[in-house]
């Protein structure tokens, strides 16, 4: 954990990401990106039905492309179940500073991230997700194993509701800090045009 607390840390108040919440959310962060993963497999095993058709090809394409579906978004579920997945799903307290976000389970116990352990930050309707680095190369295994993890990624976020956070000055304070770490885009100041 950090040296001291910071006292002009931003604090807040207890949450627990729901596990269906977050298997949802990561589910359609991954098919919106990897959509097409899924057509590889249709379309190879649906090019024999275009020069000999046979109903058995369809149905073996169909059959094999859900299975990749069902395997893909298996995976993903699997976060929710590993045991190195955990802290995602504990009830946390958050302390966020210039230097570190820090997750806390009580006052003596927590997980400290630096800004540089986050990859990005996306601005929802109702909370800030921010998004974990992914493994590196040299954290992969190499070979066919390492082309697998790198390509078939889980994602990986903390969630924090507009909610959490005691106060909407709290809330600028966090979205600044965001900023400041090229972490989530400036909002372009919305001007009318008279004309």
């Amino acid at each position: 954990m950090a040296q001291g607390a910071n006292p002009m840390a931003i604090r807040t108040k207890k949450y627990q990401l729901d596990k269906n919440v977050y298997t949802r959310m990561a589910l359609v962060q991954v098919w919106r990106k990897d959509w097409w993963y899924a057509l590889i497999p249709l379309v190879l095993l649906l090019l024999p039905a275009a020069f000999s058709f046979s109903w058995w090809w369809v149905a073996f394409a169909i059959i094999v492309t859900l299975l990749f579906v069902l395997l893909r978004s298996a995976q993903v579920l699997s976060v929710t179940q590993v045991e190195q997945g955990s802290p995602l799903f504990e009830k946390l307290t958050y302390e966020v500073d210039q230097r570190q976000l820090i997750l806390k389970r009580n006052e003596r116990e927590g997980m400290t991230l630096s800004w540089d352990m986050i990859q990005k930050a996306q601005k929802t309707e109702d909370s800030y997700m921010l998004w974990l680095q992914p493994p590196t190369d040299a954290q992969l295994p190499g070979g066919w194993k390492g082309w697998l993890a790198r390509t078939f990624q889980v994602p990986v976020f903390i969630n924090m509701p507009f909610r959490i956070f005691n106060s909407p000055t709290d809330i600028k304070r966090f979205e600044s800090i965001l900023q400041r770490k090229s972490l989530l885009a400036p909002v372009a100041a919305q001007q009318p045009n008279q004309g």
